[in-house]
């Protein structure tokens, strides 16, 4: 019994460590394929169209009923201390340095993450990307690396979009249900946002959009065992994707105010 238990812990730890590697090793390699001919520029600016365009209505409306529930929320508590017109600050700040990047990054995990995973692994099961090798058509540059620049690109975009669309979702509630005058909510919103805020809100979105597009290729390259094994790769794309947006917002989040304190 015992012996099991550890043989099933080490199985765990060598699955982690395997995967953790497949996972830095094609990092490394997209960002090479990155720099080298052809650029695939067509594709790119057809993925660009697929994870940004055509994920813009459910951005808007995660980010504007977020602001609408913050302004909400904080605006009944905040009103207990007489504070409640600062909302704006509130809501402001909240979206750009924290909840922007990472709903939106979410959202997208679950979307965009989800369908690279599915659509790379249906092609995998089906011989398709060997195929590709053996006409020599490298597989990471056409498939995952015009996916990795499109969504680098894409998501901080997307990501100030749903912050300006939350805010003004925050200005709706504070107008209609608080009491707050728009002028004056405005006044609060342009006072607390720094650049720092800024920077921090930009910043998070450009390596989230790294994980995510990673794991989601990694996912879909190894994805085996037909339909099943599609569906259970694109699961655990999005867990893995999810978790890890977590973690590293933590990190960075730390790593940016221990900067700025300095």
């Amino acid at each position: 019994m015992i012996k099991s238990v550890f043989q099933k812990q080490y199985n765990f730890i060598v699955n982690f460590l395997i995967n953790l590697h497949g996972l830095v090793e094609l990092f490394g390699r997209i960002l090479v394929s990155m720099f080298t001919r052809p650029s695939y520029m067509r594709d790119t600016l057809d993925q660009m169209y697929a994870v940004g365009v055509r994920s813009l209505i459910i951005i808007l409306m995660t980010a504007g009923f977020t602001g609408m529930v913050l302004s909400l929320q904080s605006g009944y508590e905040m009103a207990i201390y007489g504070a409640k017109m600062y909302v704006g600050t509130l809501v402001s700040v909240s979206l750009v340095r924290e909840l922007g990047p990472v709903l939106v990054s979410l959202v997208v995990a679950g979307r965009v993450g989800a369908g690279i995973t599915a659509e790379l692994g249906s092609m995998n099961v089906t011989e398709q990307i060997d195929a590709m090798r053996a006409l020599g058509t490298n597989p990471i540059k056409k498939l995952a690396a015009t996916r990795f620049k499109a969504l680098v690109i894409m998501l901080p975009l997307l990501t100030i979009i749903g912050d300006i669309t939350g805010i003004l979702g925050g200005l709706v509630i504070a107008t209609t249900s608080l009491g707050i005058s728009s002028s004056f909510y405005w006044t609060t919103v342009t006072r607390a946002i720094t650049f720092n805020d800024i920077f921090t809100g930009t910043i998070k979105p450009v390596i989230f959009a790294m994980i995510i597009v990673t794991v989601s290729c990694f996912m879909g390259f190894k994805a085996s065992g037909g339909t099943r094994g599609v569906g259970e790769a694109t699961t655990q794309s999005v867990v893995v994707s999810s978790i890890l947006i977590f973690i590293f917002d933590f990190f960075i989040t730390k790593l940016l105010l221990s900067i700025t304190w300095l």
